[in-house]
């Protein structure tokens, strides 16, 4: 078996396998680069030793079984029998469930999570987003601090077990998108740094010096970030990415990471005959993201959008601290405005920011499908200090109103594990980091944050202590009982809509029409024959749709149709979806 490893600052390079060491030579043809034969066999533990050195996992390792500070393992990707004959799902006209293997289930494993998947089949959601499993320290984490990204983290049941899940969600239909973290890894069991410049100190970024995407020896970096984002679509069977902090990215070349990227992954769909995307994480609102590269764009397929959230849940809320105080001046004007135009910031002022914020959607070019619409996600609901759920901020019919929004609005909605029947567990940040000081920094820093905007530091859980994490699990003896059941029978009902109704799926974003009234805390709008009411006050509302004649679809509370004056009686905190005849 041929190994190789680009090492461009090293006179030396050994390989280690399977307790023998060779010398490895210099490619001739690749700078760099060097290379030897071993005897090896899928499960042989191997490393590299530059100069000398300690033996080091590979940077391209596809397994780490003993965590990213222990050897690598080889892995045979031709071994797994694939079961499931799969010719993927479109991101148009899907619904994405986000989720966490490390509490979707107390087990955390991939097994476990696969045994629930007929749950979300029976939701009626099209994808499962998993949140990162390449491999961290330690057991448990939210993941984004992971090394090694074309690895699996062993805890959750390593590369065989991730095979396994996606084979049994093509079984049930269900499409699987990956979180993958560009961005920034590490900081612990990082050894990146030391087989040449991954890193750039020409950026900085939150954490630390930036990834090398425009620096000298930035061409093989881009390439091993290219290649790993292939692997998980080629050898995993992956549907998707989902792209951490795409804006965290520095980069000034001509073509940017991102296009070089996006044209790689539609160059496999076509190599596969899959449909295969890559959705975005940018607080930038610039549309450039999702405009095609013809037309100038980085050609990605979708990014998510934190203005419809942010503006829903200071509707639901009232409130205003932080970045929600650019919404909670009118509220439901800015949920109006996200609706019919995509973004709320589109070059407007921003008194977060403090400057202006955005760029313009082109809502004749760009598809509503090409941005995420959601009430709750693993960052707005773990990066608050309690980690608590929006279940445990409003009454079920303001949550009954949120999943009506987000499930008919415009774009592709995407809900958070337990969302559908109001989890009553919290979702909280955790760490298991085996660094003793970097655990007491992440602690410490974490209640600092908090304490300085108001909280109690008892109030904010521990990361470090295994009970935080316990406690974010997810509790499936809820979906059987009451008042859970009932908000899982809405959700289903719901997402059937959507998949039923032809102009649910629409994706001119223009053809949304909006109507509000603020003070009285309403909203309606109109997506082709299918008109959305929702009632945030909590008393009854007289609603003018001008619409005589329509059916009812769904409704949270029993309510009757327009009157002849077309005027629709909603009662308090309530929502109704109607169908016009």
């Amino acid at each position: 078996m041929q190994f190789e490893v680009w090492a461009p600052q090293a006179d030396e390079v050994t390989l280690q396998c399977d307790g023998v060491t060779r010398a490895l030579t210099r490619d001739p043809e690749r700078e760099g680069w060097w290379r030897g034969e071993a005897d090896a066999r899928d499960g042989s533990r191997y490393g590299f030793a530059l100069d000398g050195g300690p033996v080091l996992p590979d940077p391209r390792s596809r397994r780490q079984p003993d965590g990213p500070d222990g050897e690598s393992a080889v892995v045979d990707h031709d071994a797994f029998a694939w079961r499931a004959a799969w010719e993927g799902r479109p991101l148009p006209g899907a619904v994405l469930y986000e989720l966490h293997v490390g509490t979707y289930t107390p087990e955390g494993t991939f097994d476990a999570a696969a045994e629930r998947l007929e749950h979300l089949a029976g939701l009626g959601v099209t994808h499962v987003e998993l949140m990162p499993v390449c491999p961290f320290p330690g057991r448990h984490g939210w993941g984004y601090e992971g090394v090694s990204l074309w690895a699996v983290h062993e805890p959750y049941g390593g590369p065989e077990a991730l095979k396994r899940f996606v084979d049994r969600a093509h079984s049930l239909g269900l499409g699987v998108v990956l979180d993958v973290v560009h961005n920034h890894l590490g900081p612990s069991g990082n050894y990146l740094p030391r087989f040449g410049p991954y890193f750039t100190d020409t950026h900085h970024t939150p954490w630390g010096a930036a990834v090398n995407l425009d620096a000298p020896g930035s061409d093989e970096v881009r390439t091993y970030l290219v290649e790993s984002a292939l692997a998980w679509l080629r050898d995993y069977r992956i549907d998707g990415l989902r792209l951490d902090a795409v804006h965290a990215l520095a980069d000034t070349r001509a073509l940017p990471f991102l296009e070089e990227l996006a044209a790689a992954v539609d160059a496999l769909s076509a190599d596969t005959g899959r449909p295969l995307f890559l959705i975005a994480e940018s607080d930038r609102n610039d549309p450039r993201y999702v405009t095609p590269r013809a037309d100038g764009g980085h050609g990605l397929h979708a990014q998510w959008n934190d203005d419809f959230h942010h503006a829903l849940h200071a509707a639901l809320t009232g409130e205003s601290q932080g970045y929600y105080a650019d919404f909670a001046r009118a509220p439901l004007a800015a949920v109006a405005k996200t609706l019919s135009g995509g973004f709320f910031h589109d070059g407007t002022y921003s008194s977060f920011r403090g400057r202006r914020h955005g760029r313009p959607l082109d809502r004749t070019r760009i598809a509503g499908h090409r941005l995420l619409g959601y009430s709750q996600t693993h960052d707005q609901i773990g990066n608050r200090a309690r980690g608590d759920r929006l279940a445990s901020l409003v009454s079920p019919g303001a949550l009954a109103c949120a999943a009506v929004l987000t499930l008919t609005a415009p774009f592709t909605p995407m809900l958070f594990m337990g969302e559908e029947w109001a989890a009553g567990t919290p979702w909280q940040f955790f760490t298991d980091h085996t660094d003793a000081e970097l655990a007491k920094a992440v602690r410490d820093g974490r209640r600092r944050e908090f304490t300085a905007h108001g909280w109690a530091a008892a109030d904010v859980p521990d990361p470090q202590d295994p009970a935080t994490r316990d406690r974010s699990c997810l509790d499936w003896s809820e979906p059987g009982r009451e008042p859970h059941a009932r908000m899982l029978a809405w959700y289903r009902q719901l997402v059937a809509l959507r998949h039923a109704q032809p102009d649910l799926t629409d994706p001119d974003l223009a053809d949304t029409k909006v109507v509000f009234d603020e003070d009285r805390r309403w909203l309606a709008f109109r997506r082709g024959d299918v008109l959305v009411a929702v009632n945030l006050a909590g008393e009854p509302a007289a609603i003018a749709l001008g619409v005589p004649h329509a059916r009812v679809l769904a409704a949270w509370e029993p309510v009757g149709v327009p009157g002849p004056d077309g005027v629709l009686h909603l009662p308090g905190e309530s929502a109704v979806v109607l169908l016009q005849h």
